[in-house]
């Protein structure tokens, strides 16, 4: 695996160093993109991967940790089949979800949730959330993200709930916790690595996805002004470009998946790095 990883990052170097050669770490930082004139920049691609990343851990994770509560301590026929239907999540192929997004999200995002939060709840009086809105854009790419990652965060949540022993559960209770102060402050702290592990899986798929995220972001290459905006991912800008790009293109591509490469593995570096940083004061050696 280590000689399969390395690999990779040799590949996509090589392939990469006419780009880093033009353009240097200004490639990181420039929002231009004009194939005709050879000048490229990374940063729209970069800021639509952050900000579809997040938006979709934002609604998932609560919606996870709520779903897991409730399948774990639900009648056992509940259980079950609520179950069986989170993990089917997991089995619809993304692009399914692309066109679930393509003629029911964006649909009524365009029509409902999005006239809704700026003309009811005025929203757009808050920095990054734009009162232009046409259905499509990194807030409906972050909502299908969420639905995507949803299965994969409840899965591994459910198994941490599962595997924390009884009697701290009844410790919990004994001393008056509630449900939620129990699973907050006691469960979830013992089963933090868990919690950890599913959230990161979550997160790496959020990251790079492709194929729903190409139906519903709008696929344009300016810095988006709000969440409403239409804009990209690097993944979506691989998948729109790669099949005609050659010579500069192609090796801008090349190093477009370094980055997303680099992000990945910074995401696991931090991920154990906070494990180490906080094992004392979770009681472990």
């Amino acid at each position: 695996m280590l000689l399969l990883v390395a690999g990779f990052c040799i590949q996509l170097l090589l392939a990469s160093s006419e780009a880093w050669e033009r353009f240097g770490l200004g490639f990181l930082v420039s929002s231009e993109w004009d194939p005709a004139a050879e000048q490229f920049g990374a940063l729209p691609s970069i800021i639509g991967t952050i900000v579809t990343t997040i938006i979709a851990l934002l609604i998932a994770l609560p919606l996870a940790f709520a779903a897991a509560l409730y399948i774990v301590d639900a009648p056992k026929k509940i259980s079950i089949i609520l179950g069986y239907a989170l993990d089917l999540l997991a089995a619809i192929p993304s692009v399914i979800y692309g066109m679930w997004g393509l003629f029911v999200l964006a649909p009524l995002m365009q029509k409902t949730i999005q006239p809704f939060f700026v003309n009811t709840l005025h929203l757009d009086a808050i920095p990054f959330v734009n009162s232009n809105y046409n259905g499509f854009g990194l807030f409906s790419a972050g909502v299908i993200l969420s639905v995507m990652i949803l299965p994969y965060i409840c899965a591994v949540l459910r198994d941490v709930l599962q595997m924390t022993p009884l009697v701290l559960k009844e410790a919990a209770y004994g001393i008056g916790c509630t449900k939620l102060e129990a699973s907050k402050d006691i469960i979830l702290r013992y089963g933090i690595r868990g919690v950890l592990g599913g959230i990161f899986i979550g997160l790496g798929r959020a990251l790079g996805e492709t194929m729903a995220v190409l139906f519903v972001i709008g696929n344009m290459m300016n810095m988006p002004a709000g969440i409403f905006d239409s804009a990209t991912t690097i993944s979506a800008t691989l998948a729109n470009n790669f099949a005609e790009a050659d010579g500069l293109q192609r090796s801008v591509l090349f190093a477009l998946g370094v980055i997303l490469l680099l992000m990945c593995l910074s995401i696991q570096i931090g991920s154990q790095w906070f494990l180490h940083a906080t094992k004392a004061k979770r009681g472990e050696k």
